[in-house]
């Protein structure tokens, strides 16, 4: 469905490595690829997902922002790790106005952290609530007098950083998002890697974070973040080899080349991805466990770092599931005057967040 052009957002993704920048034009004949652009950011200026250095950042948007021409100032961005927490909850069956006046208290059960200390969204699910254990009879019966919630908490500080940040460069924060939202919503226009219904796990590397979010019929049912990800294969170069930060970034994107290998770069790749392996494994099982009824049909892998050496692979054969890398731009309108496709390729994992958030629109919930 067309948005009116007013109504029309950037998605700005603000990552800890670079700021992706995506604006689409929401026609009749369908969405069309409007402005794309990336920029690095220097290393430690966000770190775990806080914004250590505002004014770095913001210069960094605003060179984004005129470099790409982008007249829109309405901007949808978006934060992960371990600053947000997103879950689905049980509540007993009600209008959402009593929700919208209990969830505070609802939630505080569920959130690791002071309640004072977060701002609390929610959307109410379609899918009926089944109390753990029914399985049919009366249990089945007790279900009916249950809901879901999707919860999802952010701690102030962190909203406060990227509002500023945005402010600074002098645009206007519509929406904040979650990244696993913002990736959701590009799952569901990918064509090019299933219909959204069904069960499927989406898994996210970037520079310092690792998400995942498990999703069946289009609805999260289990999401988790830890703070690992590609940084890691650096931060090893960097002590093995004894070089900087951007040398080191240099030899893990094989744009250069260490003396004495002896095989050492080969064994760090292999060890971060037995790594994040072990960090995705267990999130895989306790989704079998814990919805038996579910069966994950494939993993849906984005973020830049997943395209690290042997990941996918490794990835395929330790879950026994196909792993299909996402393409946000499969589905958009492409001027292939104006776009590179063989760079859209090669970026589409890294866009595939700032995609999703240029897809919301001032207004939608």
């Amino acid at each position: 469905m067309a948005i009116l052009k007013k109504n029309q957002l950037i998605g700005l993704d603000i990552g800890s490595h670079s700021i992706k920048l995506v604006e689409v034009d929401h026609r009749k004949k369908g969405r069309i690829l409007k402005n794309f652009g990336v920029i690095e950011l220097p290393h430690g200026v966000i770190v775990e997902g806080s914004i250590k250095e505002m004014e770095t950042v913001s210069l960094a948007i605003k060179s984004l922002i005129k470099n790409l021409k982008v007249r829109n100032k309405n901007v949808a961005a978006s934060i992960s790790g371990l600053a947000v927490i997103v879950k689905k909850i049980p509540l007993s069956k009600q209008e959402e106005s009593k929700v919208e006046a209990t969830i505070q208290e609802e939630a505080e059960q569920y959130i690791p952290f002071d309640i004072n200390e977060v701002n609390l969204d929610f959307d109410i699910l379609t899918v009926p609530y089944e109390a753990e254990g029914s399985r049919g009879g009366e249990g089945a019966k007790k279900s009916k007098n249950y809901m879901e919630v999707m919860l999802a908490a952010a701690k102030k500080d962190v909203i406060e950083e990227y509002i500023n940040v945005i402010e600074i460069a002098e645009l206007n924060p519509v929406i904040l998002d979650v990244d696993v939202f913002a990736l959701q919503n590009v799952f569901e226009i990918s064509t090019e890697v299933v219909e959204p219904e069904g069960c499927f796990a989406m898994i996210n590397i970037g520079a310092e974070q690792l998400g995942i979010n498990v999703v069946s019929d289009s609805v999260s049912v289990f999401s988790r973040s830890s703070s690992y990800g590609g940084f890691q294969i650096t931060k090893a170069i960097m002590s093995e080899f004894n070089v900087s930060f951007e040398e080191a970034e240099k030899i893990k994107l094989g744009g250069s080349k260490v003396d004495n290998d002896d095989g050492k770069l080969k064994e760090i790749f292999t060890s971060v991805v037995s790594d994040l392996i072990q960090e995705i494994r267990p999130a895989l099982d306790f989704v079998a466990n814990t919805y038996p009824d579910k069966s994950i049909e494939k993993i849906i892998v984005s973020g830049g770092s997943c395209r690290i050496p042997g990941f996918q692979k490794y990835l395929e054969l330790e879950a026994a599931l196909p792993v299909v890398e996402i393409n946000p731009f499969s589905n958009l309108i492409i001027n292939e005057k104006r776009f590179d496709p063989v760079y859209l390729k090669y970026m589409a994992p890294q866009a595939a967040i700032a995609v999703g958030l240029a897809l919301r629109s001032i207004g939608d919930k």
